[in-house]
Parts: structure tokens; sequence; C-alpha cells
């Protein structure tokens, strides 16, 4: 009888603790489901360009994610209080998961290399407008402006001219009157005397230096033919060569110089200094700003997404007149001395 009832006992102690097992194992799998979330996040870097590859570590966890292009990746979130994202070439940032919420944008802070000189966002982001002035004005009033991204750098400032023009209308208490036209002739403005200024000041370096050139004896770098050919050039094709050397990256640097050594009249440089600057600048402006809009209302992305490689487009489409005269030239002439 004994035996019996302590057999009893121990079933029931058994089936007890199994009972209470099984609670707790079913509670925790339901307590962890409750924890981990899938969360969309946009991760960027300061020039509003997707971060390809990046990870984030989580209670010592680390866990690596591909961008698929768009910039928006599922990040699983287990319940810990803090994540690090990381990325090769970028500095780690910690965020709180309290924080965070479904398309939110987590920004990388990417680390400075010499290509980034070559990116307009870089200037965007660490000058503004004034750095932008200053990058058109140095273009041509700079002996060493060429190598600068003068169009990619106005198509970007289109794209961005809303917060551009701001930074000019707080000086005068002007911000809270700001329209999209305001702000898109507030900015031509701006840009089109910074490069109307420029010019001019590359004419007067090249009138300065001009007489001189013409007694300068033949050397490696230096043939007085080149003036005499650059004179021929400007007197055949006047004011157009001014207007259409603004719309090609190199040649827009020396083109006024040469006008000023050569000796092209003032009134006539400045006429079509200023038509050519208002034209470029315009043209540039306004094409980063509506094409923007329309390909969001359209296809609803943004062009600010795609950065990269729509300067990559500009710079070859831009510089592809160049290469090709250079080349084709050099084609030509040989041509012509075999003959």
């Amino acid at each position: 009888m004994e035996n019996l009832l302590f057999n009893f006992l121990l079933t029931r102690i058994k089936k007890l603790t199994m009972r209470r097992l099984l609670f707790i194992l079913f509670g925790l799998m339901f307590y962890t489901a409750g924890a981990q979330q899938n969360i969309k996040l946009r991760v960027f870097n300061q020039y509003e360009a997707p971060v390809d590859q990046f990870s984030v570590t989580e209670q010592g966890q680390k866990k690596d994610y591909t961008n698929n292009g768009s910039g928006v990746v599922d990040i699983t979130i287990t319940g810990a209080d803090t994540l690090l994202f990381s990325a090769k070439g970028y500095s780690d940032q910690k965020i709180s998961t309290a924080s965070l919420r479904n398309n939110d944008t987590v920004v990388l802070k990417k680390q400075f290399s010499w290509k980034d000189l070559l990116n307009p966002m870089f200037y965007i982001v660490y000058g503004g407008l004034w750095l932008l002035l200053f990058i058109v004005f140095a273009e041509t009033g700079l002996f060493a402006g060429f190598f600068l991204p003068g169009d990619s750098l106005l198509f970007v400032a289109g794209i961005y001219s809303e917060n551009l023009a701001k930074e000019f209308l707080k000086l005068f208490g002007m911000a809270a009157v700001s329209s999209e036209w305001l702000d898109l002739l507030v900015l031509c403005g701006l840009i089109s005397a910074a490069g109307i200024i420029g010019n001019a000041v590359g004419y007067r370096f090249g009138r300065k230096i001009g007489p001189a050139m013409y007694q300068w004896k033949d050397n490696l770098l230096f043939k007085k033919r080149y003036l005499h050919e650059a004179h021929d050039f400007y007197e055949k094709h006047g004011g157009g060569a001014i207007v259409f050397a603004r719309f090609l990256p190199i040649v827009r640097t020396f083109a006024p110089i040469i006008a000023g050594i050569v000796g092209m009249d003032r009134k006539k440089f400045a006429f079509y200094n200023v038509i050519g600057c208002i034209a470029w600048v315009v043209s540039m402006i306004f094409a980063g700003h509506f094409l923007q809009i329309w390909v969001r209302n359209q296809f609803g992305f943004e062009l600010k997404d795609r950065l990269e490689l729509i300067v990559i487009i500009i710079i070859l489409v831009t510089t592809a007149p160049v290469f090709w005269k250079l080349f084709l030239g050099k084609k030509k002439s040989t041509k012509a001395n075999q003959n």
C-alpha cells in the first residue's frame, strides 16, 4: 500500500514538472518571437549615396547585409538596446534600437579619400552655397581650377536648390518666403555672377601676359604659332567660342585666358561672357531641379539615390567632345602632314 502511494505521488510530481517545463519553454519561445523584429532601414552615407555593404553588431553577434541599390535593407533586431553599424571605409555608428522606426535613415560617415574631390556632394555637404560659388569662380578665375566638377556640381545644386538658396535668403531674414521659383532665381543669379567674374579675371590675366608671350621663344611646351592659331579661331568663331567653351570641362578654364592673350575685343568678350555664363548655369540648374521632380513623379524614386551614376554620366557626356576633338584632331593633322 505504501509503495502504491509512493509511485502515485512520484508520477504526479513528474507530470507537474513536465507541465511546468513545457510552460516555461513555450513562454520563452513566445518571448523570443515577440522580442525579435524586422525593420526596414535606409542606410546611406553623408553624400546621400547608399552604403553597398555593411554589418550590424547586436549583443556581440555580427551580421552582414548587402544593399539592393535602393538603400532600403531589412534589419533583424532580437531585443538589444543598441545596434552597432559598421562598414569598410566608414566610421562606426551606434544607434539605440528604441529610436528606430520603419523607413528611418541611418547615416554612416564615409572616411575622406581623394576621390571625394570629384564628388559634387562633397562640396555641397561641407561647403554649401559659398563653396559652390567659389568653385564656379575658380574654374575660370584661377589657373588651376580645371579639375573641379563644374557641370555635375551645378546639376546636383539644382536638386538641392531649396537648401542652397536658403543659405543666402537667411542673411536677409527671407528664408520664410522661400519658394521654388525664388530659390531657382537666387541660385542662378548668384552662380552666374560668380562665373562671369571668374571669366573676367581670366581674361584680364590673359591681357596682361599676352603681349609678352608674343616675344617668347618656342620650346617644348610653347609654340608661338599656337597664339596665332588661337587668334584665328576667335576671329572665325567670334563670341560663339566663349559661349560654347562654358559647356566644355577644361576648355572653359583656359578659354577666357586665351581670349585675353590673343587680344579679343573687351566689349565683345564681356557680352558673350554674360550670355555664355547664364546659358550654362540656367541649363544645368534647371536640368537637375526639374529632372528630379519628373523622375520622382514618373518612376517613384529620387535622383538623390542615384547621384554617383548621374555624376559619371554627366562627366562622360561633357568630356566626350573634348576627347573626340583631341584625338580626331590629331588624326586629321597627321593625315594632312602626310599628304
